[in-house]
């Protein structure tokens, strides 16, 4: 059973050259399986979450969400992977995945597949397991600095990546380039209007 995380929107995106030193990273902008959206995932104090960066057809809602609280909330920003635990011994973060087609969460894991694929997994109490595959668009992204400073720790280091997959115009076709103006991941923007996911309101209240 292939696992859909998302319905009619999001996504696209080029390339950027990666190096085999990142090959056991997931953090970065991911294209899903079936080519409609971008999803950022990033370090949140210890955790690893994935949001929707990027939608390919803009306005969508969370509409089959079983909570009526958030039916109407934006599918931009929305997160997808819930506080995901690196797995010791291993290059795997388990935890959560939300699916916006049934409103559902699900048990998953994720895990890299050498520098530019994401393996995610999700299963249904144990059981009726399903995947996919995600394709990298966008470097991957140092721990957030917002999380760093709340916790008092030291900042991390590297400079934050372009996020110019996350473009909100017209999909550029699967491997172009992008534009070098594109805000950075934290700066939010014409370009990139999430900007760091660790600071959107339902991220940031879990992980502080």
């Amino acid at each position: 059973m292939r696992l859909a995380l998302y319905t009619g929107i999001l996504l696209a995106g080029g390339y950027t050259c990666l190096t085999p030193a990142l090959a056991a990273d997931p953090t970065g902008d991911w294209r899903v399986a079936d080519g409609v959206a971008n999803i950022r995932v990033a370090q949140c104090n210890g955790s690893m979450w994935g949001a929707v960066s990027w939608e390919k057809q803009p306005g969508g809602r969370d509409e089959n969400n079983p909570d009526v609280s958030k039916k109407n909330r934006p599918t931009l920003g929305m997160p997808t992977l819930i506080d995901m635990k690196k797995k010791a011994g291993a290059d795997q973060w388990e935890g959560q995945v939300y699916n916006a087609k049934d409103g559902q969460l699900y048990s998953a894991t994720i895990s890299p597949v050498g520098t530019d694929q994401l393996e995610i997994k999700g299963c249904v109490l144990g059981f009726l397991c399903g995947g996919e595959t995600w394709t990298r668009v966008g470097p991957p992204i140092p721990a957030s600095l917002a999380n760093a400073m709340a916790k008092g720790a030291p900042k991390s280091p590297g400079a934050a990546p372009k996020a110019g997959a996350t473009t909100g115009a017209t999909a550029p076709a699967p491997g172009t380039a992008k534009s070098a103006s594109a805000a950075k991941p934290g700066q939010k923007g014409a370009a990139d209007p999430v900007g760091d996911i660790c600071l959107l309101p339902e991220i940031a209240g879990f992980t502080h």
